[in-house]
């Protein structure tokens, strides 16, 4: 019997997984359509780094506030909630944590379009050169930041779905933003600056995502109303874990930060190399790291909410295991053929041959710690499956200072390859430090049955 519910629960493991990767792959390929259609129309330029700039900023504050700190603190608390109280309270519950996040994020917006500008200036300080470029950035990022707000609704109705096996939605979200892009890239011609087109797609993506995720919960009778948060239990679990797991999402993002100020200060068309890069390199962390994470942080929850610590801890080795199979043919590619790839890629319309050296170096530099950056996602799973968003979040603040130390250093004699070697060395030493904490957690649980 127990052999039989081993098999069926990898069966709907590797189910669950496809679904995900499934539909994130159709995002990154779609993601590429996208970025296909802005090189041809916009190019690489002034015109181009000031939209990048633009997209990066909320992108910056989406991963501190919703996707990552957020699933974190709430798909572990959702789901012991679930099992201790009920589907009732579970819902209440979420719809509590949801009107925070919405409180939250409104007054985040309020100031990010007021202080755009000086926002700029402080994050970006090499745009501030050009008058023409830094008025365009700050235009853009005035469109593109009312994203985060429907970002943090998609994230929460997505984590609800996810708690109940329902993947499909959520995942497929993503795509809406690519294909929102595509379609408003023609009308470029008809706006006062080109950029402007996709910065619009932009925010109609957001409201297309919601409605879609939106309707998904509705047919499966997940729907829950907005409650008044009120300081109960769960709601306190929730705040005492999301606390740390918005620190150590800060901490990556002020990496990323630091890849945002010191781009601006490199000649023109490194922001440009640096997206073009990253969104290649992204394609397995997505289909991969972030599909095996966004699986396994459930199911793990689960298990551990039931005391079935040896089944969650079977379940995060069959990740890491099919995590390291997936990867390294990415890895192996991106290291041995970078410039063969953004040629194919990249080379046509407006990005000439020129600008793919750049490109290249870059996602070679990825490419040194691309399997470390998959695996960092399912074993920080285990750690916030158990509740525990502090440990990563003490290793992610150690490594911070490694991480932005390196860019600094060699930005100044790479380029902007720099930026992204430095982000592999950061990703290496963020993983061994949580495998060797990981394994000291598992020998104390080990003498505590003993």
């Amino acid at each position: 019997m127990s052999s039989f519910l081993s098999r069926l629960q990898k069966s709907r493991f590797v189910r669950r997984l496809g679904t995900v990767a499934g539909y994130t792959m159709l995002s990154r390929v779609t993601g590429a359509v996208r970025d296909l259609a802005f090189a041809a129309v916009i190019g690489a330029g002034p015109m181009a780094d000031a939209f990048f700039i633009a997209l990066r900023l909320p992108n910056h504050f989406r991963a501190i506030f919703a996707e990552g700190a957020f699933n974190a603190a709430f798909v572990p608390t959702y789901n012991e909630t679930l099992t201790r109280e009920g589907p009732k309270e579970a819902s209440a519950f979420a719809g509590r944590a949801l009107s925070a996040m919405i409180v939250i994020q409104v007054v985040l917006l309020i100031l990010a379009e007021i202080y755009t500008d000086q926002f700029l200036k402080l994050t970006v300080p090499g745009f501030s050169h050009d008058p023409a470029v830094a008025a365009l950035a700050v235009g853009l990022t005035r469109v593109t930041f009312p994203f985060l707000a429907s970002v943090t609704v998609i994230t929460v109705l997505g984590a609800v779905l996810n708690a109940h096996g329902r993947f499909a939605a959520a995942a497929g979200a993503p795509i809406l933003f690519n294909v929102a892009v595509i379609l408003a890239l023609p009308f470029a011609g008809f706006l006062p600056s080109p950029p402007y087109a996709p910065a619009i797609g932009v925010l109609i993506s957001g409201v297309a995502q919601i409605v879609l995720v939106q309707a998904a919960l509705a047919r499966a009778g997940l729907a829950f109303p907005l409650m008044v948060p009120r300081l109960d239990a769960e709601v306190s679990t929730f705040l005492r874990r999301v606390g740390p797991a918005i620190i150590g999402s800060g901490a990556a993002q002020i990496a990323a930060f630091a890849d945002t100020f010191l781009v601006g200060g490199l000649p023109y068309g490194a922001a440009s190399a640096l997206n073009y890069a990253d969104r290649l390199y992204q394609l397995p962390i997505g289909v991969i790291g972030v599909a095996m994470g966004t699986v396994l942080l459930p199911e793990l929850s689960k298990l551990f909410a039931a005391g079935d610590v040896a089944a969650a801890r079977a379940a995060q080795r069959r990740a890491i295991r099919w995590s390291l199979v997936l990867t390294l043919p990415f890895a192996a590619v991106f290291l041995m053929v970078p410039s063969e790839i953004v040629s194919i890629v990249y080379q046509r319309g407006a990005f000439h041959a020129s600008d793919v050296p750049r490109s290249a170096a870059t996602l070679q530099a990825y490419a040194v710690g691309l399997i470390a950056v998959v695996l960092i996602r399912t074993v920080v799973a285990g750690f916030n499956a158990r509740g525990d968003t502090r440990t990563p979040m003490l290793v992610a603040i150690v490594v911070l200072v490694l991480n932005v130390t390196l860019k600094v250093m060699l930005t100044g004699s790479i380029d902007v390859a720099g930026l992204a070697a430095a982000t592999s060395a950061a990703a290496w030493s963020n993983l061994i430090a949580l495998l060797i904490l990981d394994h000291r957690r598992r020998r104390l649980e080990r003498d505590a049955v003993t």
